[in-house]
């Protein structure tokens, strides 16, 4: 899946003389075979850069704690005792982990229309009015086009109101962005339980808003920006498929929330996560800065690419936070000890 996107979303290819010829467009390829999910990171993986993680332990403990505790809206850890509910819930997700189910198979499959639309971007004498006709088949698409237009014109009083019009405005590399985007983007039944609806929305506009700013903010730090924005898309999506069965096991009750309970949670549905992107093939280097998201040890180094997914996880949640009302805009301490560029960082969060 990683090297389709990729193809997709790298536009047209650049004249014999100046690049190597494109690669000609292959027949799918067959799904990959089950790989174990407790595999450990690929050895190519390993020879990257190591440095150290950029935010304080203390800092992803106070603001992971006021996170889960807001997620989960609960005044306070609910104890260290998992209740049976949360037990069943982990078992469920040891069960996926140890077994060869895919995990990739419990993520939402793109869509049939992202393709052809992606397809169409890679050439420069795309239609605009052609473009706009096949989005406007989506009302995902349609709602997500419009609001990216307005949201350039925010200030001037002038408002998109077409679809073409809005096409236009954003451009072949814009709705390349966003395409990609919605093609990640989970679906929300009406009809889902408490988990679904309240979680599912958060932790999804969550990854968009990391995913935006660690592509803004890779080059820096010699890391590939289609990598950054992928990693950061992919890095709650082990989280998102175990809404589900919490759900399915509290029916529709909010019975979740104890601190063990967060503490596993995140634990095993990042291995999904890593094993959901092994499943699709993306690169040593994004698999690798997944699996190191809360696993470093103090004093542990990290790559380049996981050090910038911590940042941007970290300070998004900050950012959701304070416009909650759960932290304090402004606090010193919160940004103590982090990367001289954390405020550039922070203020692409908004």
């Amino acid at each position: 899946m990683y090297q389709w996107l990729r193809r997709l979303i790298s536009g047209p290819s650049a004249p014999a003389q100046a690049m190597p010829p494109p690669v000609p467009e292959a027949a799918p390829e067959p799904a990959p075979a089950p790989v174990p999910a407790l595999a450990s990171v690929p050895a190519a993986a390993a020879v990257a850069p190591s440095i150290r993680p950029p935010v304080p332990f203390e800092l992803l403990d106070r603001v992971g704690t006021a996170w889960n505790a807001w997620l989960f809206e609960r005044a306070d850890e609910g104890g260290l005792e998992l209740n049976p509910s949360e037990a069943q819930v982990l078992e469920t997700l040891a069960g996926i982990l140890s077994s060869q189910q895919s995990g990739a198979a419990l993520v939402r499959r793109m869509p049939g229309l992202i393709p052809q639309l992606l397809q169409s971007l890679r050439s420069e004498s795309f239609s605009g009015s052609a473009l706009s006709r096949t989005i406007s088949s989506d009302v995902v698409l349609v709602a997500a086009v419009i609001r990216l237009a307005n949201s350039c014109y925010q200030g001037t009083g002038a408002t998109v109101t077409s679809v073409e019009q809005a096409v236009i405005l954003i451009g072949q590399e814009g709705l390349r962005q966003l395409i990609t985007t919605v093609a990640f983007r989970p679906i929300i039944d009406v009809h889902s339980g408490f988990y679904v609806r309240r979680l599912a929305p958060i932790l999804w506009e969550h990854s968009e808003r990391c995913a935006v700013a660690a592509r803004r903010m890779a080059a820096a730090r010699g890391v590939e920006a289609f990598d950054a924005f992928l990693a950061a898309l992919l890095q709650n999506v082990g989280l998102t498929v175990a809404l589900r069965s919490m759900d399915q096991v509290t029916k529709g009750q909010p019975l979740l929330g104890s601190g063990m309970f967060w503490a596993q949670l995140a634990r095993d549905t990042r291995r999904l996560s890593v094993s959901i992107a092994r499943e699709w093939n993306f690169p040593d280097t994004v698999v690798r800065a997944l699996d190191e998201q809360g696993g470093l040890r103090k004093g542990a180094h990290m790559s380049p690419l996981g050090s910038l997914l911590m940042l941007t996880d970290y300070l998004g949640r900050l950012r959701v936070l304070v416009e909650q009302g759960v932290l304090e805009d402004g606090d010193p301490a919160l940004m103590a000890g982090l990367p001289e560029d954390s405020g550039e960082c922070y203020a692409l969060l908004s």
